[in-house]
């Protein structure tokens, strides 16, 4: 369960004070595939930064699991992001020297998990997103929707009970677009996972079990 209570988040720039999301209150239920949707400067960006341990709000609760995130200090935030959650990014975020197995390894280095057991959840987690013929392959060998999809499997690898996608088809034509949104789907449907993306396409949007509208940081709709 993900409760956020009257959160709101401003930043400054200069002299002036930007509202980024202003009191907005909300729950999303455990295996939610859940849409965050609206204009640039919405604030849905923002939302999904402080769901996800990113960010925390200049004032409100943002609750997951029972786990206070807006009071966490620097370490149980990243142990909450570590082990909780997993992050899809517009711009992949891959490493160009490491093929499709390494970099969706990454996650498991750092929690010091033996180099076998990495290799063999890599893999698991690549078969999962149908590239299971492209271990070897470096990301400039990949097409835009396979560097995607290798970048969810990354997300997988930790076994996280949420996903958070900031426009994961924002860099892919359609055709491309669609198979990230099934693997998306597949990994919500099979596997229960918590899935919120963030996208300005409402085709996109479609695919989610309910839509969050976002309009000038405040919720201007909720539809399931």
């Amino acid at each position: 369960m993900i409760k956020l209570e009257n959160i709101s988040k401003e930043y400054r720039m200069g002299e002036e004070i930007i509202h980024a999301v202003s009191g907005v209150s909300m729950e999303i239920r455990e295996g939610e595939f859940v849409a965050l949707v609206g204009p640039s400067g919405s604030g849905k960006s923002t939302m999904m930064h402080l769901i996800g341990g990113l960010d925390t709000p200049t004032s409100g609760r943002v609750i997951v699991d029972g786990q206070d995130l807006s009071r966490a200090g620097d370490k149980e935030l990243s142990r909450y992001r570590n082990r909780k959650v997993g992050f899809v990014f517009q711009t992949f975020n891959l490493h160009p020297t490491y093929n499709a197995i390494e970099n969706v390894a990454l996650p498991l280095v750092f929690s010091k998990t033996p180099r076998k057991n990495r290799i063999k959840v890599a893999k698991e987690a690549l078969d999962i997103v149908g590239l299971s013929d492209r271990y070897s392959h470096r990301p400039n060998q990949l097409s835009g929707g396979e560097r995607q999809r290798v970048s969810i499997a990354r997300a997988l690898v930790t076994q996280p009970k949420i996903i958070l996608a900031d426009e994961p088809t924002g860099n892919l034509d359609s055709k491309n677009g669609r198979l990230v949104m099934e693997s998306l789907s597949l990994l919500n449907e099979a596997k229960g996972i918590t899935l919120i993306i963030v996208t300005h396409d409402m085709e996109i949007a479609a695919v989610a079990g309910r839509i969050i509208k976002m309009k000038d940081g405040k919720i201007a709709g909720d539809e399931e």
